[in-house]
């Protein structure tokens, strides 16, 4: 009993900060045990693990605020998959522009960029500009040693989407320019990362706005989902016609103004390369 009172003793004499920190610990013990054998579904996943890493970032703030020696102002690890994804990111743009429409094949898989130049009103801000409308990557299928290895995961990728863009109305293919880098296999999804984080291109499902280029129909069993924001602004491909609208014309539309009012655009690639340096 003696020692018992020792311990809660002590316990109440704990600085806040401390008790603070016992009661996050309980609360994570919680949550791994919530976790322990749960089933979630793909999209539950996906936000269980961006929470977490949300989490994780803010430990991680508070350490580095508690420890009385500071960090460095920098870092460099040259074996970072995340640096190679950058220097890869980066190389994308310094390559050449050329027509969608006559990409052809070629071997190689890794990331790519997609440009719009013409004048649909709805584009208009990024149109002609260094700030890409797509980007994406390509993976290439086992552990290939060459770029001839690799295939054309990334030339077939692009006629993929100068195909879908062909069939729809609202755009002309004849409107879009590409950039295309064959990269060693691995990087390329830091890669595509880095890409989205920096543009923040309004047809990426990651930017929630206008996104479903990248979609390939549904099947039988998912034939009633909602048509996505792509397919409602240009319509064409037929198994998507069907499809109820979750958004209306309008509402898409002013999604898409007001994301090219609060994003950076990029004009020149010299804009781009000052990004790059500040990061």
């Amino acid at each position: 009993r003696e020692c018992c009172r020792t311990s809660e003793s002590r316990l109440m004499s704990q600085p806040p900060v401390l008790k603070a920190a016992a009661a996050a610990a309980d609360k994570l013990d919680e949550l791994r045990a919530a976790t322990t054998g749960v089933e979630l579904t793909a999209h539950a996943r996906r936000r269980l693990i961006s929470a977490i890493s949300a989490m994780q970032n803010q430990i991680d703030a508070i350490g580095r605020s508690v420890d009385e020696i500071g960090l460095p102002d920098a870092f460099f690890d040259p074996t970072d998959p995340r640096l190679v994804g950058y220097f890869v990111a980066l190389a994308l743009v310094a390559q050449e522009r050329k027509p969608l429409a006559s990409i052809g094949r070629f071997y190689g898989s890794g990331v790519y960029a997609i440009y719009y130049i013409g004048d649909e009103e709805l584009y208009r801000p990024i149109s002609k500009t260094e700030t890409p409308i797509y980007v994406g990557k390509a993976d290439p299928d086992g552990q290939p040693k060459t770029v001839i290895d690799q295939g054309t995961k990334l030339a077939d990728r692009l006629n993929e989407h100068s195909k879908n863009i062909d069939k729809v109305e609202g755009i002309n293919l004849n409107d879009f320019e590409c950039r295309a880098l064959a990269v060693q296999s691995g990087y390329q999804a830091s890669a595509e990362s880095h890409l989205i984080k920096l543009f923040r291109p309004v047809w990426n499902n990651e930017t929630k706005i206008l996104f479903g280029i990248g979609k390939h129909g549904d099947s039988s069993k998912t034939r009633a989902n909602n048509k996505s924001p792509w397919d409602t602004i240009h319509p064409g491909r037929a198994w998507a016609t069907d499809n109820r609208e979750a958004k209306s014309v309008a509402a898409i539309k002013e999604d898409v103004a007001a994301h090219f009012t609060a994003a950076r655009l990029y004009h020149t690639t010299n804009d781009v390369f000052a990004a790059f340096v500040a990061a």
